[in-house]
């Protein structure tokens, strides 16, 4: 894993959360876009060399929407840029980590995009992220 590329955070409305983000960050939000497999909207902020995404439910069978209804808003997932993301999960497999999905699906920010399950990551859901090319 090469760096964190992201944090994600869960929000119940993106249009108020990106005002209350760019308040918070003295920068407005450089990209919206919606992922349809996953049903949400997303909004990107760069902070420094670190993104955050903010997630809003589209449809209420969502993980997003699941996770608000069981945890509120927050912080949802930590993502990390690997070079490649096929043998990364392999690699993690053969450690004992547990793969929601072991083919890469396309996710927003023109990412090939992969989860391992929180219960065997301490609670907390990991992405791994690869740049389309």
């Amino acid at each position: 894993m090469n760096k964190i590329e992201h944090i994600g955070i869960a929000v119940k409305n993106l249009e108020s959360s990106n005002l209350l983000f760019s308040k918070l960050f003295g920068e407005t939000h450089y990209k919206t876009e919606s992922v349809e497999s996953e049903g949400v909207k997303t909004s990107f902020f760069k902070v420094g060399s670190n993104k955050i995404e903010l997630l809003e439910a589209t449809n209420p069978e969502s993980p997003i929407a699941k996770f608000i209804d069981r945890k509120g808003e927050g912080i949802h997932h930590i993502a990390f840029d690997v070079d490649d993301i096929v043998e990364e999960v392999k690699r993690l497999v053969n450690e004992g980590f547990i793969v929601l999905n072991e083919t890469p699906k396309k996710g927003a920010d023109n990412k090939l995009v992969v989860f391992l399950h929180p219960k065997a990551t301490n609670g907390v859901l990991i992405e791994l992220c690869q740049e389309i090319i």
